[in-house]
């Protein structure tokens, strides 16, 4: 599984891509308004620290907007993947982009029949929201598991199940278990993998045994 994270902060995802774990990153129009940065330059700056695909949301939600506005952003870099809502004109502006070769990422999935359409028109990668579907009493891991079956069913899909809105670990541990390609979030969530009481206390009686030995490696 490929490790996205999702924040517009430069600090985490310069520390996350220390650690060898990020395959890319997400963004969108809330993170970015949070960040407070010029938004082009962000992407940008982004991109050179990420080799992975940088997902860059278009703001507008009628097609000719849309596509320029995609358009604008994939020039920025070859790693930008343009992200388009999950609307009729998302969905042309989708068709269009990938077929000159941009990655798209088409956002704000809750149904396995939307995920189809996502793949049909091309996109890159699909972004089913999980979390947000257990905010409504939904079992959003369910429709991560509906998305990957149907997707296995037809070889000529070559859309990535991008796992979003992940709000636990236990969310990309399902995943994970279900096949997802992708999942993205934010750093603090991924930073929760590392913690394991036992991996607490086991390295404690090390350190004291090492101690006990009086030597040392340097």
């Amino acid at each position: 599984m490929k490790f996205f994270v999702d924040t517009a902060e430069i600090r985490d995802i310069r520390e996350m891509a220390d650690t060898g774990l990020l395959d890319g990153v997400t963004t969108n129009p809330s993170l970015i308004a949070k960040s407070g940065q010029n938004f082009l330059k962000l992407i940008a700056e982004i991109c050179e620290i990420v080799p992975g695909p940088v997902s860059a949301e278009v703001a507008s939600t009628d097609f000719e907007t849309m596509l320029a506005e995609g358009k604008k952003l994939a020039k920025i870099a070859d790693n930008v993947a343009v992200k388009v809502p999950l609307t009729p004109a998302g969905l042309k502006v989708c068709k269009h982009l990938s077929d000159n070769g941009t990655m798209v990422n088409v956002t704000l999935c809750f149904s396995p029949g939307q995920a189809i359409l996502a793949a049909k028109a091309g996109a890159a990668f699909i972004s089913p929201f999980v979390g947000r579907l257990d905010d409504i009493s939904t079992d959003g891991m369910q429709l991560i598991a509906d998305i990957v079956n149907i997707y296995n069913n037809y070889p000529n899909f070559h859309t990535e199940v991008l796992v979003a809105s992940v709000r636990h670990p236990m969310h990309i541990i399902e995943a994970a278990k279900m096949g997802a390609h992708i999942m993205t979030c934010p750093p603090s969530v991924i930073k929760q993998l590392y913690s394991h009481p036992l991996t607490d206390k086991g390295l404690a009686a090390f350190v004291e045994d090492w101690k006990k030995t009086g030597q040392s490696i340097l």
